[in-house]
């Protein structure tokens, strides 16, 4: 039988596995202990409900295949090494091992209960403080202040941007910075653009340790913790040597129109590790999933890999909180941007929470009550 080796498995990664468990020897390796949902990572900072939910267990994903818990440490071909288990050979192996970026967007803690414990740190640490200071205002900072501001309304909350405007850098149209702004600034977000930090402050993120720092403009912010909400890099720091020709400054590795990996034959991409031109979203990654599975397939069945992957007109949702935000989204190929009511229906509800757990197996998850 035909095996496939996934490395990671994010929201890309439980998708390439799910589809190809009938057809194939499968094994998705995973260092963490459970799935973390983390599109709901940023509002489990604040609602303890939501922290309990963010961690779903792999035990039901896979009927066929398994899950192997360890990390990579290397690939030679289409074998990886993994500590715990030695090399695992396999005859196609899929890359999807997503971004690295800083808490609370992402956890990158092997063991669950370690991050839950670093969660509940930094709920209390909001708890006790007043002012608030949000380093970067991409789309995960904004969502963070929308988190912030929504279940503590008396925190002072202050966004830096270096780019000349929030969401610098995306192609999004200029109604949806505006419908942004606009709901910010009614919830008092300070929104500074044009600036930076001129050095980081002397705490570590989502600790309570009251500080001032200076700002690259010269400007002094006072809080009493802070966040980063930037410096996101993809996670292919294992691949070798051999691999460096392929790979951008970012970590992104060339892929195909198929997810082939450029010069690595039976290698896949998917996810945050290909440079596909878009934003990078869990909806891309179930996107490129079945493109790779379905090529898969075809190649176990004797044809050959078909499916190619082209990137949609940038989209994006971005709630402030479980009742706020605004979306970009295309109707009828036109991209337009839609309001609070909207967005919450499509992600400020539920946060990916029923997805996944119909993916991992589990049976349907009660959403949590908005609170803290």
């Amino acid at each position: 039988m035909t095996r496939v080796t996934i490395i990671g498995g994010g929201y890309g990664g439980i998708a390439v596995a799910k589809a190809l468990d009938d057809a194939c020897e499968v094994a998705l390796v995973e260092q963490k202990d459970t799935f973390v949902n983390h599109a709901a990572a940023l509002r489990a900072t604040v609602d303890r409900e939501w922290a309990e939910r963010l961690f779903l267990p792999y035990d039901a994903l896979l009927k066929r295949g398994r899950v192997v818990h360890g990390t990579a440490l290397g690939v030679g071909g289409t074998t990886v090494s993994v500590t715990g288990h030695g090399d695992l050979e396999a005859d196609h192996l899929v890359l999807a091992t997503g971004t690295a970026y800083p808490f609370p967007a992402k956890h990158l803690e092997s063991s669950s209960v370690i991050a839950k414990a670093r969660i509940e740190r930094a709920h209390v640490n909001l708890e006790h403080s007043e002012q608030v200071l949000i380093a970067g205002a991409g789309e995960v900072g904004i969502e963070l202040a929308g988190e912030i501001t929504s279940a503590f309304p008396t925190i002072a909350v202050t966004l830096l941007e270096s780019g000349p405007d929030i969401l610098h850098g995306r192609d999004y149209k200029p109604e949806l910075r505006e419908a942004i702004r606009f709901q910010l600034l009614q919830r008092d977000v300070e929104i500074i653009t044009g600036d930076a930090l001129a050095s980081l402050p002397p705490v570590d993120p989502g600790v309570l340790s009251p500080f001032r720092v200076m700002t690259a403009a010269g400007r002094q912010l006072e809080a009493d913790l802070w966040f980063r909400a930037y410096g996101a890099s993809a996670a292919t720091g294992f691949l070798g040597e051999d691999y460096d020709e392929i790979r951008h400054h970012d970590g992104t590795i060339r892929v195909d129109d198929h997810l082939r990996v450029v010069d690595h034959p039976g290698v896949w991409a998917i996810g945050d590790v290909t440079d596909v031109r878009e934003t990078k979203r869990a909806d891309a990654a179930l996107a490129h999933a079945g493109v790779v599975a379905a090529n898969i397939r075809s190649l176990i069945e004797g044809g050959s890999p078909e499916a190619t992957y082209t990137p949609k007109p940038e989209h994006v949702v971005l709630p402030l909180g479980p009742d706020g935000g605004a979306a970009q989204v295309l109707r009828d190929g036109v991209r337009v941007v839609v309001g609070p009511e909207e967005t919450a229906r499509m992600k400020g509800e539920d946060l990916f929470l029923g997805y996944v757990a119909k993916a991992l197996g589990r049976p349907p998850v009660r959403r949590p009550r908005p609170g803290r």
